[in-house]
């Protein structure tokens, strides 16, 4: 690049220093424990306690439970250490990995589909927040403008980027960790002991394959949206293992000390399993610092969706503007619908991540050119086929009972990838740019 180029490139950065249309540079890098804190501080997410809660009622504890458990974090968990590694080896978010692998033009519904689901997200927890602080305080009459509040204070936060986010994990993961084992011994105690727990009758009627697809619903948009913080990670191993660890064992942990207190008090939502166990006080102090955390990464993550969408390198206008729309489908109750809203995340967000995966390793053979030096086509169609066809699959599976809905969409889209980009080039369709040099890897 000219060096008249780099000095406009080095404005652009100092505009906004979390690079959200950039390659993160070496210099920004970070540990094990920065990646692992934020994106555990991502993953302990009162809502995901919820989705534990009305899995559990439907199971018995030992072992269809943990069946479904572990399979669901296991699916979940593979599925992001691999987006995260490509995220650290490009150092780009997943919104800029989607112009490489959909056209400058087909990004946009990655912006749309990402974006627009982590402000739902963010609804889901702004409403959970005031419905929390409205029941314990006797603040019913005041539920919406405890929404407006909470949701401008979580926003204030996320404005501020990737450093304002690892601060607030490395106080909140530690103090959910405490309050969910607190709740699983009083739940497990007040049932008669882990026995009696497990012998326990399932009240719900939810099929094995339709829990899994929640529960990889939970951080399907999320765990999609990895690469947004391990870009910033020192190497892929650490990538890998802090997105391992955050998304198996993190995610996993939400949803079994949301189960252990269902299934104890037969109650489908934590909030009021937390009002009958008398853990009032502390269950808001500490969930509300869970709910901050995770929503400032939810808010992060439509930031730079926006960002990239309108092609301005400053994520903050977005940031503020998502707050603005959040708090409005919180106040129309998306609080009432999270199962729908989750199993609809795991069939039409795990294609586009299974796209990219397939594009990274089989098309570009795990090296990708600098997006300076790159002309982007408008839509790669080949890329638009494979995601349409993983959806398809995934739709398809969550109808019939056949496979699990969001693996379905994952291994099509990768799988067909290779495939169609093949076809496509042969028949002039898809342009590619050609690797140069000096790829990011």
């Amino acid at each position: 690049m000219s060096s008249e180029k780099d000095k406009d490139l080095e404005l652009d950065l100092e505009f906004d220093n979390d690079y959200p249309l950039q390659h993160v540079p070496k210099k920004a890098r970070v540990s094990i424990l920065s990646i692992s804190a934020v994106l555990l501080g991502f993953t302990f997410f009162t809502p995901t306690m919820l989705a534990g809660s009305e899995i559990g009622i439907s199971f018995e504890l030992w072992p269809d439970f943990f069946y479904v458990l572990l399979a669901g974090s296991a699916i979940l968990g593979v599925y992001v250490a691999i987006l995260s590694i490509i995220g650290a080896r490009t150092g780009l978010t997943t919104v800029l990995l989607s112009k490489y692998t959909l056209g400058k033009a087909g990004a946009k519904w990655a912006d749309i589909l990402l974006g627009g689901t982590q402000i739902g997200w963010y609804a889901v927890a702004v409403a959970t927040m005031a419905h929390m602080f409205a029941k314990a305080l006797g603040w019913e009459a005041y539920l919406i403008p405890l929404m407006i509040i909470f949701s401008i204070m979580m926003g204030i936060t996320a404005y501020y980027g990737y450093k304002g986010m690892e601060l607030l994990s490395y106080i909140s993961v530690p103090l959910l960790l405490v309050l969910g084992i607190w709740v699983s011994f009083k739940a497990a105690g007040d049932a008669g002991g882990w026995a009696a727990l497990a012998s326990i009758e399932p009240t719900g009627t939810m099929t094995i394959a339709t829990a899994i697809t929640a529960i990889v619903g939970t951080f399907a948009s999320g765990g999609t949206q990895a690469p947004n913080w391990t870009r910033f990670a020192k190497n892929a191993k650490v990538a890998f293992w802090a997105a391992l660890i955050a998304f198996l064992f993190g995610n996993g942990i939400m949803l079994f000390f949301g189960a252990v207190g269902a299934i104890s008090y037969q109650i489908a939502d934590f909030v009021e399993v937390l009002y009958s166990m008398g853990l009032i006080f502390w269950g808001i102090v500490f969930l509300a610092l869970n709910l901050w955390t995770t929503n400032d990464n939810a808010a992060y993550a439509f930031g730079v969706a926006g960002a990239e969408m309108f092609n301005i390198n400053n994520k903050r206008p977005f940031v503020v503007g998502g707050v603005i729309i959040a708090t409005i489908l919180a106040i129309t109750g998306i609080y009432n619908h999270i199962i729908v809203y989750l199993s609809g995340l795991g069939i039409f967000i795990p294609p586009l991540g299974g796209a990219i995966i397939g594009d990274y390793f089989f098309v570009w053979k795990s090296k990708i050119p600098r997006m300076e030096d790159v002309e982007f086509p408008k839509v790669r169609w080949s890329a638009v086929v494979s995601y349409l066809l993983g959806t398809l699959a995934a739709y398809l599976g969550n109808e019939t009972g056949i496979g699990i809905a969001p693996v379905n969409g994952i291994v099509v889209a990768a799988v067909l990838m290779p495939i169609m980009s093949s076809i496509f080039k042969k028949a002039g369709i898809d342009h590619m740019p050609e690797v140069i040099e000096d790829s990011v890897e």
